[in-house]
């Protein structure tokens, strides 16, 4: 396991890269395939430790499933009665935020004895606002430790209903209940609270419970209905987008140091929000072509922007490290979030922005950038966050070399990451 790498200066980027699935529609997928009548065959699967949790999560409930084709096919028997644990089972789920929220929704649904818990890092993410939700609905729900956070026993009795869920906090909490409503005896009323965040993440799951047989009504992300009493079934087959997050750091790549860049296996009908993304970088100056299954980016003079990314937080993180080759000065709004993902990632990028010389500014929920006069090399702390390391290696796109400290982070949803970055660059 190695320790550190140092990636070296990078002369030119040029080339094609075919991205693996998307773990945000591989997470879903996997357990809508688990929970609905029929066996369904999934097709360019992410082989990550995300989507290992959710089949070890799976494997250890009973569901029958057998992977092939390099672990990138799946064939899943769907089988709902599975998820009614009468003995006491605990579930670690590492830090996968899209296991974790989705199954302690389901496993609120039956007379259940289940312990969840994760990583460290895991247990600092908040899941109150969930737990709150599901208990309006009937659901017996006990913190093991510190008050809303992992981990958590879960006893089951949730039946739907009305339910009030605050929104400024995880899309995930609202894709938890809308994929276990379906299924609860009663029909579900879901008001949001406030503001809601990374709404794409919301049209992502409605679209995919679509495709499984089941409609939401959706009043302009403010309230949902879903029909209770319900099943999903299976569409037979389902092939995976490339992931969308994942495409960012090689069409930065190409905005910043290219030629051109040609993502494969996202394009216009894409159901990630992060495919706008692109949008920005076109804001910026960067040329981008769409295509049905592709988007390329090739390089032009970048000037800087100061823009809402609230529906983007993961890809906006890579806009952070475009504004260091940017004309002007980058403010990047509306990402608190940012808080609570696999690192407080505002902290992480201002701390790590500045030991390259970069001007960094870091508010409660904005983080402000101003190019560095000169890079300096640096090696970057990662905190155990795959999108950190994958964004501070385009670091290596300024004429020097970055170190990269925990490289094997990227595991978390990429884990041939560093070997796509070299295939596509030609070096000093």
């Amino acid at each position: 396991m190695n320790k550190k790498i140092k990636l070296e200066a990078i002369k030119k980027i040029n080339g094609n890269i075919y991205l693996p699935g998307s773990k945000s529609i591989s997470n879903r997928v996997l357990l809508l395939s688990a929970i609905s009548n029929g066996k369904t065959e999934i097709k360019n699967l992410l082989d990550s430790d995300d989507t290992r949790y959710m089949l070890e999560a799976l494997q250890t409930l009973g569901i029958q499933y057998k992977l092939f084709n390099k672990k990138k096919s799946c064939i899943i028997y769907g089988n709902i009665k599975a998820f009614k644990v009468l003995k006491k089972t605990t579930f670690f789920l590492g830090n996968a935020g899209t296991v974790v929220r989705p199954l302690t929704a389901l496993f609120s649904l039956k007379k259940n004895n289940v312990e969840l818990t994760g990583d460290p890092r895991m247990l600092e993410r908040p899941i109150k606002h969930l737990v709150d939700a599901l208990k309006q609905g009937g659901a017996d729900i006990v913190y093991l430790k510190e008050k809303g956070f992992l981990p958590i026993f879960i006893k089951g009795g949730y039946v739907g209903g009305d339910i009030y869920l605050k929104g400024n906090i995880s899309s995930q909490f609202l894709t938890a209940l809308l994929i276990v409503s379906p299924l609860s005896k009663n029909n579900t009323n879901i008001f949001i609270l406030g503001e809601l965040v990374s709404k794409p993440y919301i049209k992502l799951t409605i679209e995919l419970m679509k495709k499984f047989g089941v409609l939401v009504k959706n009043n302009r992300y403010r309230s949902f209905f879903i029909q209770g009493n319900q099943n999903y079934k299976t569409p037979g087959e389902f092939n995976i987008e490339g992931d969308a997050s994942s495409a960012s750091y090689f069409l930065a790549a190409a905005a910043i140091k290219g030629g051109t860049v040609k993502v494969h296996g996202i394009g216009k009908k894409s159901l990630q929000g992060d495919v706008r993304f692109a949008d920005v970088l076109e804001k910026m100056g960067a040329k981008i072509t769409w295509g049905s299954n592709f988007i390329s980016c090739t390089k032009n003079q970048l000037n800087a922007v100061q823009l809402d990314m609230n529906h983007i937080p993961d890809a906006a993180m890579t806009i952070a490290i475009v504004a260091l080759f940017s004309k002007g000065i980058t403010k990047i709004k509306n990402v608190y979030n940012w808080r609570l993902k696999e690192s407080d990632r505002l902290l992480a990028m201002a701390t790590e922005l500045k030991k390259i010389g970069a001007f960094v500014k870091e508010g409660k929920d904005y983080i402000l950038i101003k190019p560095p006069e000169k890079f300096l090399h640096a090696e970057i702390s990662t905190y155990n966050d795959h999108r950190i390391a994958m964004c501070f290696s385009l670091i290596a796109l300024s004429n020097i070399s970055v170190t990269i400290l925990n490289p094997q982070c990227v595991n978390k949803t990429f884990p041939t990451y560093f070997n796509e970055l070299q295939k596509i660059s030609t070096y000093n």
